[in-house]
């Protein structure tokens, strides 16, 4: 079945925001401006770089204006934003952001601890939101989490979240991307939730937000390429979680489904060297060590090198 997979995918970069919101450090607006163009730099065509929702809720990303105001925008990268209501949109609109994302959870206990609102609730919500972002010809992608598995009900019915993905369809969102916010997923329950899925829904309007907590999230985007999905949401080096998630640990990390997809012939139009960089920068910045298995694997083997006097260290001449 491999040599049926797709030759060309897109790995979505949401590090800067769904990464750093769930990070006890609290970067500088000028520090996340900094990753951000570190990950630009590396051919990433997408970038989530922040959220607009009340400082209450996520104080980490309190700078969201400041930082869609910062972005060094370039030819080909297009920076996202999360807006939970029509106040964000418009914090979005007048920070110069044109992509923006709503998100909410298949379960209901996850969706009022998340946004304070049910499933039924949110779809609701996002009426006006979405046809305001679309009379501002903004692009839209909408998010389903615990899609996979709620922190409080457990396992959440397929059918719950192909509802309010095929509702965000049809409000106007170009993508839905589907989230295991816990990490719980295995391939046999990614194979029939997707199966469900791709029944009504074209498989390049879904892509695949998987969490690594159990260490599957690798083997669960192998599952969605063999079935078609071309888009996979990652974090630099594995950064973040879901702060209403307990237990939950970071994000796939961004350089090791890109090391897989270049063992298996799958073009992504990234640089592996300046993303490990970018993965530095992030590690650096956040002040410990990530989860980023490439990454770490990376900067041990520079490290050998090193001090066998096999290469230079940064800054020698």
């Amino acid at each position: 079945m491999l040599d049926r997979i797709p030759q060309r995918v897109t790995v979505y970069e949401v590090g800067p925001r769904d990464g750093l919101q769930n990070e006890r450090a609290r970067l500088t607006t000028a520090s996340k401006l900094e990753l951000i163009a570190a990950l630009a730099d590396t051919g990433l065509t997408h970038i989530e770089a922040t959220s607009f929702v009340s400082p209450k809720w996520i104080p980490q990303l309190s700078d969201a204006d400041e930082v869609a105001k910062g972005l060094q925008r370039r030819p080909g990268v297009t920076y996202l934003a999360l807006v939970p209501n029509e106040r964000g949109l418009e914090r979005a609109r007048e920070a110069g952001m044109d992509a923006v994302a709503v998100f909410l959870s298949s379960s209901d206990t996850h969706g009022r601890k998340n946004i304070a609102k049910t499933l039924d609730e949110a779809l609701a919500s996002y009426e006006l939101v979405c046809a305001e972002g679309l009379r501002l010809g903004m692009h839209l992608r909408g998010y389903v989490s615990t899609v996979w598995g709620c922190p409080y009900e457990g396992p959440v019915p397929v059918e719950r979240s192909l509802r309010a993905a095929a509702r965000l369809l049809e409000l106007g969102c170009e993508q839905i991307s589907l989230g295991d916010t816990i990490g719980v997923g295995t391939p046999r329950q990614t194979e029939a939730i997707l199966g469900a899925m791709l029944a009504r829904i074209p498989a390049r309007q879904l892509a695949m937000h998987m969490h690594d907590t159990r260490g599957t999230a690798l083997a669960n985007v192998l599952v969605g390429l063999q079935l078609g999905l071309t888009t996979f949401d990652a974090s630099v080096g594995g950064l973040g979680g879901c702060p209403y998630a307990p237990g939950a640990a970071g994000n796939l990390a961004t350089e090791d489904l890109v090391y897989m997809f270049l063992g298996m012939g799958v073009e992504t139009g990234i640089d592996l060297v300046k993303l490990v960089a970018a993965g530095e920068l992030a590690q650096e910045l956040i002040g410990r060590k990530l989860s980023g298995k490439y990454l770490q694997a990376a900067l041990g083997e520079r490290e050998r090198l090193q001090s066998q006097g096999k290469l230079k260290k940064r800054g020698e001449t």
